[in-house]
């Protein structure tokens, strides 16, 4: 085990030191430490079952310090002014992908409950930043459609989760016939978890803006008090019955929008330490899930993964733009440009122990391999199609894409690893 470690170690080093010139091809972090973790588990130098419960605890602490962060480092007073695009794709592309995705997968999962084919539809739809990260960071990307995705991909994983949750329950047939115990469930998940996150870091950022101007606290301790927050805002709304994703996502975005740059914690952690946890995350998803995933793979699987990722998000992001300011380029941007990653797979980890076994294990390992592929294609497609969708904004001369109101001295989000 100990040569694992060392083997873990020294690829972490070898990355770090060439991540930058990597950062402009289409190799990206969560592609290379997958793959490393993929070679490890042939090698059987780590034990699988203890990657295996670690990938949960890790993934988690990344998916909500993430989310935090990223949301922190938006300008809110700039997405109040221009918001249309991502509500749109919340509130009609989420449920669109939902629906198309059932319908898909249906055809090739044949004598599958359709509570079970909707729940694989659900957890194939949220996306993730930290897999789109080679282009929300990417300067050459039109801000509007940064800061689009970046609260998208932020938001759309804990509006997910109830319906995953609900379709979870369904497929167990725990399920009571009367829905309003679910009702409840759903409403109590979409309110409180903003509520919460909304209190923690309006306060949050108040009590860091006083204890500067006080000289009670520094930079290397605001940072720890930053990721406490995070937490907080995900412990707080999950004991109230919130979704702590999407409180974790909303603290960030108010309390950036109290401190408005005065933290600089908040970028630099994204560019270190943040890195390190998705880097962590990968690597073992790599190395504890993906192995037995591609010994699940079919044809019925990679048809329902392929569909949902250049059909089924494609076209519901395009229905969901239509009426907006939106160009066909944007919409097509915005389609492909929804990685499957961390969500996903920590989603279908945590319901596979509640539904039926017959049902169980073909979910995550269809959720995992929707992981690896994304991982693949998205990061193969990043840079180069950031750039042509900046040449192509740029030839147009579309103002909807380029920022037209008064850009916030405060980045934003931080430069890429």
């Amino acid at each position: 085990m100990t040569l694992g470690l060392l083997l873990v170690t020294a690829f972490t080093v070898s990355f770090a030191m060439i991540a930058k010139r990597l950062s402009s091809t289409v190799i990206t972090a969560p592609m290379a430490f997958m793959a490393f973790g993929f070679l490890l588990s042939q090698t059987e130098l780590l034990p699988h079952a203890e990657a295996e419960s670690s990938l949960h605890l890790v993934a988690e602490v990344a998916l909500v310090i993430l989310l935090f962060l990223d949301a922190a480092q938006i300008d809110l007073d700039t997405l109040r002014q221009r918001h249309v695009w991502p509500v749109r794709m919340l509130v009609l592309g989420l449920p669109l992908a939902i629906v198309l995705g059932t319908l898909t997968a249906w055809l090739f999962l044949p004598g599958w409950p359709l509570f079970a084919v909707a729940l694989v539809a659900a957890i194939l739809a949220p996306t993730d930043a930290a897999l789109g990260q080679a282009v929300v960071t990417n300067p050459v990307v039109p801000e509007r459609s940064r800061r689009a995705l970046t609260v998208e991909s932020g938001l759309n994983d804990g509006l997910a989760l109830p319906v995953i949750l609900l379709f979870a329950s369904l497929t167990a047939e725990m399920m009571e016939t009367d829905n309003t115990n679910w009702i409840l469930f759903g409403a109590k998940q979409l309110l409180l978890g903003p509520l919460a996150g909304v209190v923690i870091g309006i306060v949050g950022g108040h009590v860091l803006i006083r204890a500067r101007d006080r000289d009670f606290t520094s930079d290397t301790f605001e940072g720890v008090g930053a990721i406490a927050m995070a937490g907080t805002a995900y412990l707080v709304a999950t004991e109230i019955g919130g979704n702590g994703f999407i409180s974790a996502f909303v603290a960030g975005l108010c309390f950036g929008s109290v401190v408005q740059g005065r933290c600089k914690f908040i970028y630099e952690f994204t560019e270190s330490e943040g890195q390190l946890l998705t880097w962590a995350a990968f690597l073992l998803l790599g190395l504890a899930l993906v192995p037995e995933a591609l010994s699940h793979l079919n044809g019925s699987t990679l048809a329902i993964i392929l569909i949902s990722l250049f059909i089924v998000r494609p076209l519901a992001i395009w229905l969901s733009l239509i009426g907006t300011d939106a160009s066909h380029t944007t919409r097509l941007f915005f389609g492909w440009f929804g990685p499957r990653g961390l969500a996903t797979a920590l989603f279908a980890l945590l319901v596979v122990k509640s539904i039926n076994d017959e049902f169980a294990e073909p979910v995550l390992m269809l959720a995992i391999n929707a992981v690896w592929i994304s991982a693949l294609l998205h990061g193969l497609t990043a840079v180069p199609g950031a750039k042509w969708y900046a040449a192509q904004v740029k030839k147009m001369g579309d103002c909807a894409e380029i920022e037209p109101i008064k850009k916030s001295a405060k980045p934003l989000v931080t430069k890429h690893m």
